[in-house]
This record gives C-alpha cells, sequence and structure tokens, in this order.
C-alpha cells in the first residue's frame, strides 16, 4: 500500500516490536518511527525497530510532546515521501491492531480527501471506566459547543491524507492537545471525517499510556473552554455593568425605563470586547470584518432586545423589585448564552 505509518514512541518496551512486526506481516513497508527523547535504558527496542529496512527513526534529543512528534514526521514525510496517499498514525503500545491499521489505509486509499478515524466502542465492557466516561463527557462537550460530531475523540488510529499534512504541521500544540487542535483545524477547512470501527483493546488497564489524566485533560479540554472564556468574560461585563446601572437609577425611574436603558448601555459595551474576542481568538475567524461584523450587531441587537422584553415580562408578572430583576436578568441570559454561543459558531464566525 502506498502509505506510510507515523509511530510516536516514549520510552517503549517489547510492545513496540510487537506492533511493527504486525505492521510488517500486514504489508506495511514504510514506516516512520519516532524516538520522542526517551531515557537511555529505553534505546533497545528502537534499535531493535530500525534494523528493519522498511523502518526509518526520527529522533527528538529531549521529550517534545505527541503532537511535536507528530509533526517532525509529517514534515520528514512531506520533504522524502511525496508520491504516497497518506499517513496512519498509530500508538505504540500495541492496542490498534494489524487488521484495524489496514482497514483505515484501505479506507484512506478509498476516500482520498477524507482524514480516517480509527473509533472504538466504548460500550464494551473492557473499557476502562475512567476512559469511557472521559471520552462520553469530551464526545459530547465537542457536539454541544464545537459543533463537531465525533465517536471516539482521543484515538491515536488516524489516516491522513498527504495533500493536507502541509495544514497539520500547522496546527497548533506540542503534546495531547494537538490531536484535539486538529479537529478544530479540519471543522474549520471544511475536510470531511470519516469513522470505521476498530477493535478495543486495553492492556494492563492501558497502564503504558504516558497520558495524564489532570494535566493532559486540562490541556485538552483547555482548548474547549477557550470557546467559551470570551463569551463568559462578555456576559460578566455585561451583567455586571447591568446591575450597577439598575441599581443606580433606582426605584424612581420607570421598570421600562430602567430596564431599557441598564439593557443597552452594558450590551453596548461588553459587545465590542467580546466581538474583538471571538474573531481574533476564539473562532480565529478569518472571515471578512465588514460582514461578520454586520452579522455580529444583527445578532447582538435581537439578543438584547430579547433579553429586554423576557425581563420585562416575567419581572411585570412576578411584580419583582429590582433584585429580584436582577435575577431573572441572570437566568434569561444563560439560556440566551447557549443559543447566542451557536449562532455565533455556524453563522456569524463561520
Amino acid at each position: 500500500m502506498n502509505v506510510t505509518i507515523v509511530l510516536p514512541s516514549l520510552n517503549p518496551d517489547e510492545k513496540l516490536n510487537m506492533v511493527v512486526d504486525n505492521l510488517l506481516s500486514e504489508g506495511f513497508n514504510d514506516i516512520v518511527i519516532i524516538n520522542d527523547g526517551s531515557d537511555k535504558e529505553h534505546l533497545a527496542p528502537f534499535k531493535e525497530a530500525a534494523a528493519h529496512p522498511q523502518v526509518t527513526l526520527l529522533t527528538h534529543e529531549v521529550n517534545c510532546g505527541k503532537g511535536r512528534a507528530l509533526k517532525t514526521a509529517f514534515s520528514y514525510i512531506i520533504e522524502n515521501r511525496p508520491d504516497i496517499a497518506g499517513v496512519v498514525t498509530v500508538d505504540g503500545d500495541n492496542q490498534h491492531t494489524g487488521k484495524d491499521i489496514k482497514a483505515c489505509a484501505l479506507k484512506l486509499l478509498e476516500k482520498k480527501d477524507h482524514v480516517i478515524l480509527g473509533c472504538r466502542d466504548f460500550d464494551d465492557p473492557e473499557v476502562p471506566p475512567k476512559s469511557r466516561f472521559g471520552n462520553r463527557c469530551t464526545r459530547l462537550v465537542f457536539r454541544l459547543f464545537c459543533g463537531i460530531k465525533v465517536s471516539d475523540t482521543q484515538t491515536g488510529l488516524r489516516a491522513i491524507p498527504y495533500s493536507i499534512l502541509p495544514l497539520m504541521c500547522q496546527v497548533p500544540g506540542e503534546r495531547y492537545e494537538y490531536e484535539t487542535e486538529m479537529f478544530f483545524a479540519l471543522k474549520k477547512e471544511h475536510i470531511p471525517i470519516t469513522e470505521t470501527k476498530i477493535q478495543t483493546v486495553y492492556i494492563e488497564d492501558n497502564a503504558s499510556s504516558h497520558f495524564h489524566p489532570i494535566r493532559d485533560s486540562l490541556r485538552i479540554y483547555g482548548i474547549i473552554l477557550k470557546f467559551l472564556l470570551s463569551s463568559a468574560a462578555s456576559f460578566l461585563i455585561d451583567y455586571g455593568l447591568f446591575t450597577v446601572l439598575l441599581f443606580l437609577l433606582g426605584e424612581h425611574v420607570s421598570r421600562t425605563m430602567r430596564l431599557f436603558s441598564a439593557t443597552f448601555a452594558s450590551r453596548a459595551v461588553s459587545s465590542l470586547f467580546n466581538f474583538a474576542m471571538n474573531k481574533k481568538a476564539v473562532f480565529r475567524s478569518d472571515a471578512p470584518l465588514k460582514s461578520s461584523l454586520l452579522k455580529y450587531y444583527t445578532l447582538c441587537v435581537c439578543q438584547a432586545a430579547l433579553s429586554y422584553a423576557l425581563v420585562f415580562l416575567l419581572s411585570t408578572l412576578l411584580q419583582a423589585h429590582s433584585g429580584l430583576e436582577a435575577l431573572l436578568k441572570l437566568v434569561v441570559d444563560v439560556v440566551l448564552f447557549l443559543i447566542s454561543f451557536q449562532i455565533q459558531q455556524r453563522w456569524v464566525f463561520k
């Protein structure tokens, strides 16, 4: 097959060469292994693997992370393998079977412009509870807040066409967060994703994994949280200014004027901050400024009007004083925030 295997590894044991042997038995004849700064006690498996003529060994002198190891391999392949169809990234802990790796490679040859994901079945009883819970949470967040529908967000078995390897080299992230950033890059460039089911294998309850649950989960979820921080900060600016204006105007101003003034003054200030942050830092949109600004403020005006109308309606029905009005504003704007996020992602900064 005209496909190169990319295999990053850190401090491997005998499983590394089990993976290499499986790949060779399945007919793969071009394997690029990246030694990501392994210590001296773990160099023997690399030497054994490099003895095969089908294996190319690249070395980082210090540990740089899985993301950097993948980008090192992609850069090497762009320069030295211009005629291949693509690459398949494989983990070195023998949790991807040769049959599944080959299935992903064949799917890549069939769907040449798609990225192929080898996806595990997380309903399988062999999946450790922490892995099942982590994947379900990330999958839900991806779908609700990022508009990305992927059944296995953390799979390391990915078949990538040669044509998009330059894009993969530009994706930010040096460690495990790189694989998450990859999904955002694919979505932004409208590159389709195809999934293929693979066998679920966990050896020794995944004890050989170099994934650190707290540190690396913070990196991965940090990427997703970045999508929310700008809107949350804008919401705090908006709500804080609204509350201050509400109490400054006091009861001697009519409810209509009090709510109208506080709502639109606070929204005018927070929206300027929110637009700038969302365009550049959150959605990283390259949409034309004039177009996105027009869409954004169309949404902003509609959202502010709806916020005012709902708070006014609820406060009138409940005969609310200014303190309860502030609480009603909080509830209404949380709901509108979730709706607004989806509209910004799918329309304003698409």
